[in-house]
């Protein structure tokens, strides 16, 4: 074990072997970190937070602080944060906000720059925040999403499983899956991630059923529940039928349709679909 002799390591904080722990880090008793880890300058690990194996944590990162909650009065609480997961400088990442709640982080994932995940988010597994990020609380963003940089999300807000928001967006409503979405007050959907899906491997026929599925829910004349009548009537990938729940299981509502522009994909002999595509399809 690598620890710096200006560190500030509780004997109650439960460390592996070969972590590194560099100058002026302050770890907290409770706190859990797993083989491989490493903490760069100026790193706090705050009671509560259980970090997995092989995680880089860079200089000012703030992991597992007391949430910025007026209703919080102490509580123990949990930040719990997988494996193999880059925090850069000055991350902020808070505990749960009641008694036994956790803020969770899965696998794989990167935290550029000043990103605050605030109490009781969960982040799924591969996903990429750009810089100064703001998650407010309680805000789920599953698998490999990919979020530019200056972005604030209201809180109770749900981005799916392979969905871009574009920079200096404003998100106050859940963003579909597979999904593109960018622009401030409102924030609006312009079509499905189509060098995200192809990134992630999925053929060309499943791109082209949320192409689809797109089409119907943001390009037809049909109300949502219409539109997701019709997908399920005429069958369904795995993607689609995550697209379907989601949709149903929102709280807040999904963002709505951006303005389309002719282009090439249009297809008039196409009898289930009156929209325009948008030139990002």
């Amino acid at each position: 074990m690598a620890i710096h002799p200006t560190a500030i390591v509780h004997p109650g904080a439960e460390i592996a072997p070969d972590v590194e722990v560099g100058p002026y880090c302050v770890i907290e008793p409770g706190a859990r970190i797993g083989s491989g880890t490493s903490l760069q300058a100026h790193v706090f690990v705050g009671r509560g937070t259980s970090i997995g194996k092989a995680n880089e944590v860079h200089i000012g990162a703030v992991l597992g602080n007391i949430p910025q909650d007026k209703k919080f009065r102490g509580e123990p609480s949990r930040v719990e944060i997988g494996n193999r997961n880059v925090f850069r400088e000055y991350c902020q990442i808070h505990r749960g906000s009641s008694e036994g709640s956790a803020t969770r982080i899965g696998d794989d994932n990167l935290l550029m720059a000043m990103c605050h995940v605030a109490h009781d988010c969960v982040i799924g597994n591969g996903a990429i925040l750009g810089s100064s990020i703001l998650l407010a609380g309680h805000i789920t963003v599953e698998d490999r999403v990919v979020i530019s940089g200056h972005v604030a999300i209201h809180q109770f807000t749900t981005i799916g499983t392979l969905a871009m928001i574009g920079g200096l967006s404003a998100v106050t409503r859940d963003i579909p899956p597979f999904l593109l979405a960018t622009g401030q007050r409102p924030c609006r959907v312009y079509g499905p991630n189509t060098v995200g899906l192809r990134r992630a491997g999925l053929t060309p026929e499943r791109r082209f059923a949320i192409r689809r599925a797109y089409r119907l829910l943001y390009r037809s004349n049909l109300t949502v529940p219409e539109a997701l009548g019709r997908l399920e009537d005429i069958g369904s990938t795995p993607e689609i039928a995550h697209l379907i729940e989601f949709i149903r299981s929102s709280r807040r509502g999904i963002e709505t349709a951006g303005p389309a522009r002719r282009t090439r994909f249009e297809s008039a002999s196409d009898p289930e679909v009156t929209a325009r595509p948008d030139p990002l399809l």
